[in-house]
C-alpha cells in the first residue's frame, strides 16, 4: 500500500470496503452514483484516501438517520458547491462567534428530518455553513442553538433561514447606521472599543419592540 503524496495513507477497493464496513459492491455503487469522488489510478489500480473513507462514514451516518442515497447524492452536490471556510470566514477579524465543526451526520442530529437539500443550499447561501474538506463548519455556536431550539419547538428550519435572511438585511443596515456614526465622531482606533454601544441600543431596542408585540398580541 504505497503512501498518496504528502505521506497520506491509500486504500485498494478492498480494503477501503473493509475499512467501511461494506462491500466492494456497495462501494463501486456508490461510486457509480457519483457518491464518492473518482479514485487516483495507477495503471489498471484504483487508490482511495482518507477522504473516500471520510464520505462513506458520512453516507452510512446519513442512512441511518432516514436519508434516502437519492437524497444523500443531493445534500452531497450541495455540499460541493458551497464556499469553503476560509470564504465564509473573516479569519483575520476579531469575533464574538464561535464557529463549530460538524459532521454531516452531526448536523442532521442537530435538526432532525429538517436537512434537506434545498435548507442546506439556503443555509450555504447566506455563509451559516461552511465546507472545510468532509467537515461542515457553522459560523456561530449561538446561531446553531437557537435555530435547532426553534426547531425543536416546531418552527420548520426553512422558515428559520427565511427569518435569518430578513434578519441579516436589517442587522446590515444597523450596522452601516453604526459605524457610519462611529467613524463620523469617533477615531478610527477606537471604533472596536465602542462596538459594543451599538450592540446594546440593538439589543434593548429589540427587547423593548417584542415586550410591545406581545403585550399587544391578540
Amino acid at each position: 500500500m504505497p503512501p498518496a503524496e504528502g505521506g497520506a495513507r491509500e486504500y485498494r477497493v478492498e480494503e477501503l470496503a473493509a475499512a467501511a464496513g461494506i462491500t466492494v459492491r456497495t462501494l463501486r455503487f456508490y461510486r457509480e452514483r457519483g457518491l464518492i469522488p473518482p479514485p487516483r489510478r495507477e495503471g489498471r489500480i484504483a487508490w482511495y484516501d482518507e477522504q473516500h473513507l471520510a464520505r462513506l462514514r458520512t453516507i452510512a451516518a446519513l442512512l441511518e438517520r432516514g436519508h434516502t442515497l437519492t437524497g444523500i447524492a443531493d445534500l452531497t452536490t450541495a455540499f460541493e458547491s458551497g464556499r469553503n471556510v476560509r470564504e465564509v470566514l473573516a479569519i483575520d477579524v476579531p469575533s464574538e462567534e464561535e464557529p463549530v465543526r460538524l459532521t454531516p451526520g452531526e448536523l442532521a442530529d442537530h435538526f432532525a428530518g429538517e436537512v434537506t437539500p434545498e435548507n442546506l443550499a439556503a443555509a450555504l447561501d447566506l455563509g451559516y455553513l461552511a465546507t472545510d474538506g468532509e467537515e461542515i463548519v457553522h459560523i456561530s455556536r449561538r446561531l446553531l442553538d437557537v435555530s435547532a431550539a426553534l426547531v425543536r419547538e416546531g418552527v420548520p428550519l426553512a422558515e428559520v433561514l427565511k427569518a435569518g435572511s430578513r434578519v441579516r438585511e436589517h442587522a446590515e443596515a444597523l450596522a452601516e447606521l453604526f459605524t457610519g456614526l462611529l467613524r463620523a465622531h469617533a477615531a478610527e482606533e477606537d471604533l472596536w472599543r465602542l462596538r459594543p454601544l451599538a450592540k446594546s441600543v440593538v439589543e434593548a431596542e429589540l427587547s423593548m419592540a417584542l415586550d410591545r408585540r406581545l403585550r399587544d398580541a391578540p
